[in-house]
């Protein structure tokens, strides 16, 4: 077990992967590899991340919520369908390769990151589509997907909602505050499932948590107030980090 003094760096970079998570998603690219540096078993790494997690997508959550830029009834719908997906994801990880399938989503996120950043309007327009026929057509088997993916593997869950939001015709800030809410959601039935495990290490969760909170209320607030330019180059940023932890992560 690591001495407190790992949270010298351990604070600042959840805080880091708050800021980003918030943004464009991809956090637990950064919060993954630093428990994984402290010395935790894979095991209380995972369990712990989620801990902290919770505390970052729900700040996050939070502040796109009360700032009106989370399509509520759509996102409402769409929950149960995350949880599903989840818990099936979970279950289809003993029936196929994960090092191969690691290596086919780290291709497809590149080639998502390239058609939001080549595309100059793609997620730019200032679009509210909301509760439509063709969002639910679009959004309700992707979320199940998105939640199967989650369940099965995990990096850049929320950076592939903001693309299925994107491409159901919302602004990337938008999109962005709805993937957080979505993400929030699943992060809080997986903490729920982690906690019957007894792997968390409360000591650094918690704090981390407590930073990475704080990185998140800023990184939606500057996503709200830099507009969606500013979360399209961010969202740059997330894929080659997701894509490089899918490649050559653990």
């Amino acid at each position: 077990m690591p001495g407190p003094e790992v949270l010298l760096y351990g604070l600042p970079l959840a805080f880091l992967a708050g800021f980003l998570d918030a943004v464009a998603g991809g956090g637990g690219t950064i919060t993954l590899p630093t428990l994984f540096l402290m010395g935790l078993s894979p095991a209380q790494v995972v369990a712990t991340n989620k801990l902290l997690a919770i505390f970052g997508s729900g700040s996050a959550t939070w502040q796109y919520w009360k700032s009106g830029h989370v399509e509520r009834p759509l996102v409402l719908r769409l929950i149960p369908l995350a949880l599903l997906g989840s818990a099936l994801g979970a279950f289809l990880v003993r029936f196929v390769d994960p090092a191969l399938f690691r290596t086919l989503v780290g291709v497809v996120i590149l080639g998502v990151g390239a058609l939001v950043l080549i595309n100059k309007r793609f997620g730019l327009e200032d679009r509210y589509p909301g509760l439509t026929a063709r969002t639910l057509a679009l959004t309700l088997p992707g979320t199940l997907l998105i939640g199967m993916y989650d369940g099965f593997l995990g990096p850049g869950t929320g950076t592939f909602a903001m693309f299925l939001f994107s491409l159901a015709g919302f602004n990337l800030v938008r999109a962005s505050g709805n993937a957080r809410t979505l993400n929030f959601a699943t992060n809080l039935g997986a903490f729920g499932l982690f906690l019957l495990g007894g792997h968390m290490v409360w000591w650094l969760g918690l704090p981390m948590g407590a930073a990475n909170a704080l990185g998140a209320f800023l990184g939606a607030r500057m996503a709200m107030l830099r507009g969606s330019a500013f979360v399209k180059w961010v969202y740059g940023v997330i894929v080659v980090l997701v894509a490089a932890r899918l490649f050559f992560g653990r």
